[in-house]
């Protein structure tokens, strides 16, 4: 007679493991850990030298979190500024992929672990740092309007903004401050500075790939340029407003904690650089070339930042 197995001994395969990691586990956790870390590392290190280059300022954990912060955001750029559309996928495909991808950043905090290296080393950071779901959502916000509107209104331009570079910063100072305690005044002038600092890298960058964005992305996001071309008049009231953002992040920038200090003040300065380059060439020159600051002198603003740390 045959028989029957006794199913209450065997395990259910499908039945998720309840209890304290085994060290075992931990050490496969770690391994991907470091791994997927290490893969948002490789995406800042691909897509900005200046960015790559100031976060090495930047010491141990906060280095880290910074740079799972800067691959979760370059990924949902690169679905609306022209990735997708190489792949062949359309604008109504991009947008679903947008969306999608929102989806996961927005839950990704509450699993530990993901098959995606970037969005377990993102939701890593978002944990640690506990970021405003919020901030996450005006971003996706900002990118969304990439895929349907070209041209924007001074209102327009500063939601975009807001989305788009204000809240990077605002996120880059919960990973700064991550588990000190703050008063409320201290850390309304760090989100302040960090909202200049954000905008006002947005805006060099718009300066700097306005010739790209026109012919290349049929798009133009300052107000003033609303049908007409960049001229030097309109050229030099950006740059003012630039350095009038700048102005305001570089005095909370000693406020920082020593962590994160002399990385900021390297990225602060490299843009700085950069505007400086924009500011002495003429609009027309400005419309047909990419300004770059050469690596030499990005190495030289490294330099002079890391003899403060």
């Amino acid at each position: 007679m045959e028989t029957k197995p006794d199913r209450s001994k065997q395990v259910n395969m499908f039945k998720p493991r309840r209890g304290k990691l085994s060290h075992g586990n931990a050490n496969y956790l770690q391994r991907f850990d470091a791994m997927a870390c290490e893969a948002a590392r490789a995406v800042i290190t691909s897509y900005s030298t200046s960015f790559s280059l100031a976060t090495r300022l930047l010491r141990g954990r906060i280095r880290t979190d910074v740079s799972n912060l800067y691959a979760m955001v370059r990924i949902a750029d690169e679905i609306v500024d022209g990735t997708a559309k190489a792949a062949g996928d359309d604008r109504e495909q991009a947008a679903s992929l947008l969306n999608e991808y929102e989806r996961a950043v927005l839950a990704a905090p509450q699993l530990r672990f993901h098959t995606d290296p970037i969005l377990h080393a993102y939701a890593m950071t978002a944990r640690r740092c506990t970021f405003d779901p919020e901030h996450i959502k005006a971003f996706f916000a900002s990118m969304r309007r990439d895929l349907r509107q070209n041209t924007y209104d001074a209102e327009e331009f500063e939601e975009y903004v807001y989305g788009s570079a204000e809240v990077i910063g605002l996120l880059c100072v919960s990973i700064f401050v991550a588990g000190d305690k703050l008063t409320p005044e201290k850390r309304r002038r760090l989100d302040e500075g960090a909202r200049r600092l954000g905008a006002a890298f947005q805006k060099v960058n718009f300066l700097r790939d306005i010739a790209e964005d026109t012919s290349q992305l049929g798009r133009t996001y300052f107000p003033g340029l609303r049908g007409r071309s960049l001229d030097d008049a309109t050229k030099a009231d950006i740059v003012q407003d630039i350095r009038e953002d700048l102005g305001c992040a570089y005095q909370v920038i000693p406020e920082l904690p020593v962590d994160a200090r002399w990385g900021v003040q390297a990225a602060a300065d490299l843009f700085t650089e950069l505007t400086d380059r924009i500011d002495a060439l003429p609009a027309s020159e400005v419309l047909t070339s990419r300004v770059r600051v050469p690596r030499n002198k990005k190495l030289m603003i490294l330099a002079r930042a890391a003899a403060h740390r």
